[in-house]
């Protein structure tokens, strides 16, 4: 089963993104920080870190730098409604998905999909 560590500040979005991702079948564990997410890429391996960018104490950029430093196989998504804040992750985290709110949360699970198709295709 595919693990996601999820980083929101929002607890009513992490709320829902959780709930979203385990209906379609994936194993996540939410946390409400950067901060709190790091002891958790160093003791544990997560298949994909999906992080709101915009979070007090460390935003998602330093986290998914820090989370590449720890756990280079973790793949990275960041959901943000800020397009400024995204055209800096493009660039300090050039290798991550990014996804804008609003966003569906079907849209939200074909991404997820879709990062994973390899590792889906390489179980068959």
């Amino acid at each position: 089963m595919i693990r996601i560590l999820l980083a929101e500040d929002d607890e009513a979005m992490r709320t829902y993104l959780t709930r979203a991702l385990e209906q379609a079948g994936y194993c996540v564990v939410a946390v409400a920080s950067g901060a709190e997410a790091l002891p958790m890429i160093k003791t544990e391996i997560y298949d994909l870190l999906l992080s709101d960018i915009v979070m007090p104490e460390m935003d998602g950029i330093e986290l998914a730098q820090r989370c590449n430093e720890l756990s280079p196989s973790t793949k990275v998504m960041f959901i943000t409604g800020f397009a400024a804040v995204a055209l800096r992750a493009n660039r300090e985290a050039p290798h991550a998905k990014m996804l804008s709110k609003p966003f569906h949360l079907k849209d939200l699970v074909m991404e997820v999909e879709r990062m994973f198709e390899d590792v889906a295709a390489a179980s068959l």
